[in-house]
């Protein structure tokens, strides 16, 4: 797929550029990434070169990672990182990060829905994952506040810098948005 710009009401997400390769460098410094993300520790200017030259563009041509830079205006600083990836059986994982002086004002929050709005409507998603270390409470908190369903830990299941993790999983539905989903849900009784 070639890269799509999204809007919101408030951001542009759209696909990163070479010129971003600095800001992603600068974002990435922050302790709260590097602890949660599983991204190189420590993150040389090299790793922001592979992620927005190589890692990003590989996800939009190979239809398997759609990464996006959110923005309050079309040139202005990257607020933080999101993508829909790991695709299997109709549903994608999303994943994201915010940089440390844009935390707090429901960026992410915004740009979750609107990725989830676009996955379900053009990607015939079925369900939007998403996972995030325990003790993670701020990619939680976005989780929650985008309407995600926490239901549960999976033990063992966030690899973040060689080590295995517990994670928490959360669940985002189209029906949880008003959206119709391509398959027949059959939910469980009550």
């Amino acid at each position: 797929m070639d890269p799509v710009t999204l809007t919101t009401g408030r951001l542009q997400l759209r696909t990163f550029v070479p010129a971003d390769i600095d800001e992603v460098w600068a974002a990435v410094q922050d302790p709260e990434i590097q602890r949660w993300v599983p991204v190189p520790s420590p993150y040389a200017r090299v790793d922001a070169e592979y992620f927005v030259l190589r890692m990003v563009a590989d996800g939009w041509r190979t239809d398997t990672e759609y990464t996006f830079a959110l923005r309050t205006e079309e040139y202005g600083p990257v607020l933080g990182a999101i993508s829909l990836h790991h695709p299997r059986a109709g549903a994608w994982e999303i994943g994201f990060w915010t940089a440390k002086e844009h935390r707090g004002r429901g960026y992410m929050r915004e740009a979750a829905l609107g990725l989830a709005r676009w996955a379900f409507t053009d990607l015939a998603c079925t369900r939007l994952e998403w996972r995030a270390e325990v003790g993670n409470v701020g990619s939680r908190a976005v989780a929650e506040k985008a309407g995600f369903t926490i239901e549960g830990v999976l033990r063992s299941g966030l690899l973040n810098k060689g080590v295995l993790r517990d994670c928490w999983i959360g669940a985002l539905l189209p029906s949880d948005l008003g959206l119709p989903c391509p398959l027949p849900y059959l939910p469980m009784p009550a």
